[in-house]
């Protein structure tokens, strides 16, 4: 009889933790890997972000707090969420984790019976399946091709529906490909679910200050019939650059926040005081710095784009938000390269040239790579350079 449990032996590690992982063991190593698997921002934590974490340590903010959420970080985020996206919240219907992805496992171990099916538009975050799969659900993927921008539309998500279907994840901007659903899109998707009177949907909003060309950023919950059956998550790790502060957040209809309290009180109990603090700040803090690092990030977005569309064999669309890329690589596999698929593609990147991505495959579509440009401008020139390399040498 094994030690390990079922449910462990039905999920797989983070791809993007390996590469990362596997990036930074080559560097020990004395190798020069550029590593661009991280999705990770490379800018600092804002300095008055930082300074109110240090004043809470001086004010004693050092004790536990309540399960899911201190009050005045409760009130950052209604006011955060009336403020930019005009969504009005209680108390009671925030909660607050140890990231977006405790937020997202909450939700589903919370919700999730045996059996019940989870729309998942591919390409995916690498953890939406696996967390469903954890919780006992049953991942439904529906592929969404570079033809359609990636996009899921209305007539595969009304055909992806089933009665076993609880949840739909709609991620605007995505991760892996960078992609933004409109306004006009979200509307149309909208109409389907109002439909389906059973059908919650969590809306992925983690990358929603980092968009680019005038993207106006919506939101699902914005549908008025929609919002009593849309848990909104978001965070303070990208836009923000906290990726290692792990608070996130959400907000939606109370039995699924006091669902979600009930699943953290008897795991991690309370994120921590210090970090909820930070967040307090960053959220009624100045928002300056977000417009300024955006800009920053259009920069390298416009450059790594521009030098992956004059590879041959590589074809790339220009995403409109987040800091990935997600480059068409099927040219560059088969015979005459000897590459099988984009894993073998990602691996000989790496051994061949020393630049770590991660493969489509590993988002749910094959013949794809992601590349996140959230790193220096020099540090991608080289990328860039030895991408190109490895590509003329394969063909």
């Amino acid at each position: 009889m094994s030690i390990i449990s079922d449910s462990l032996k039905r999920i797989k590690p983070s791809p993007t933790i390996a590469v990362t992982q596997k990036a930074r063991e080559l560097r020990i190593a004395g190798k020069d890997v550029i590593g661009l698997g991280a999705g990770e921002p490379d800018f600092d934590t804002p300095k008055n972000i930082k300074k109110s974490a240090i004043r809470a340590i001086k004010d004693g903010e050092t004790k536990y707090t309540a399960v899911d959420g201190t009050p005045k970080l409760k009130n950052a985020i209604i006011k955060k969420f009336k403020r930019e996206n005009n969504l009005k919240y209680s108390t009671d219907e925030i909660t607050v984790g140890t990231g977006g992805k405790q937020v997202i496992y909450n939700t589903f171990m919370a919700t999730l019976n045996k059996g019940d099916e989870v729309i998942i538009p591919a390409p995916f975050w690498v953890s939406y399946p696996d967390i469903v799969l954890l919780a006992g659900g049953k991942p439904k993927i529906v592929k969404c091709s570079e033809s359609e921008e990636f996009k899921l539309t209305p007539k595969k998500l009304k055909k992806a529906i089933s009665k076993k279907t609880k949840w739909l994840i709609l991620n605007s901007p995505s991760n892996p490909t960078g992609i933004g659903y409109t306004k006009k899109e979200i509307t149309n998707l909208s109409k389907v679910l109002i439909q389906k009177k059973k059908i919650h949907i969590l809306s992925d909003d983690i990358y929603e200050h980092i968009t680019y060309d005038n993207f106006k950023f919506s939101t699902i919950a914005q549908i008025s019939k929609l919002k009593s059956r849309t848990l909104t998550m978001n965070g303070v790790s990208k836009s923000y650059a906290m990726t290692g502060w792990r608070i996130g957040y959400a907000g939606g209809p109370k039995n699924i926040i006091k669902a979600i309290r009930k699943i953290q009180s008897q795991s991690t109990s309370n994120p921590s005081s210090i970090s909820q603090a930070a967040a307090v700040e960053a959220l009624n803090g100045t928002q300056k710095f977000i417009k300024k690092r955006s800009n920053a990030f259009k920069q390298r977005r416009d450059f790594v784009v521009e030098s992956l569309n004059k590879i041959n064999g590589i074809n790339c669309l220009k995403p409109n938000g987040a800091f990935y890329v997600f480059p068409n690589c099927k040219k560059l596999l088969g015979k005459k390269t000897k590459l099988k698929n984009d894993s073998d593609f990602v691996k000989k990147l790496l051994e061949k040239s020393n630049v770590a991505v991660v493969q489509g495959s590993a988002f749910g579509l094959d013949g794809h790579f992601r590349i996140s440009y959230a790193t220096s401008m020099k540090k991608l020139k080289v990328a860039m350079k030895r991408i190109k390399s490895f590509c003329e040498k394969i063909s």
